[in-house]
């Protein structure tokens, strides 16, 4: 099963930031559709339109290992459903 999230990174920018996140994607078979980033007076944001493959990783299990890179980077990584945050984002 394929399901499409958005995950978005927020934090203080430093070297590495997109590669901890793109290798931990990698990992658990899901793949970056579309990726969008910014730095802002220091502040790195990013968000991606993501796909989880959950026939290899569950997506909790994503949600998991992205838990682990936010520790690690001291970022905020949230992992949310894109039928989801659509619906908490509509107007």
């Amino acid at each position: 099963m394929q399901t499409s999230a958005i995950l978005s990174v927020l934090g203080e920018d430093r070297v590495g930031i997109v590669a901890a996140v793109s290798a931990a994607l990698a990992e658990t078979g899901t793949n970056i559709e579309d990726i969008r980033q910014t730095i802002l007076s220091g502040v790195f944001s990013m968000t991606m339109l993501v796909t989880v493959d959950e026939e290899r990783t569950s997506f909790e299990g994503v949600q998991a290992r992205l838990a682990e890179v936010s520790e690690s980077l001291s970022m905020q990584i949230t992992l949310q459903r894109e039928d989801v945050f659509r619906f908490m984002h509509r107007v």
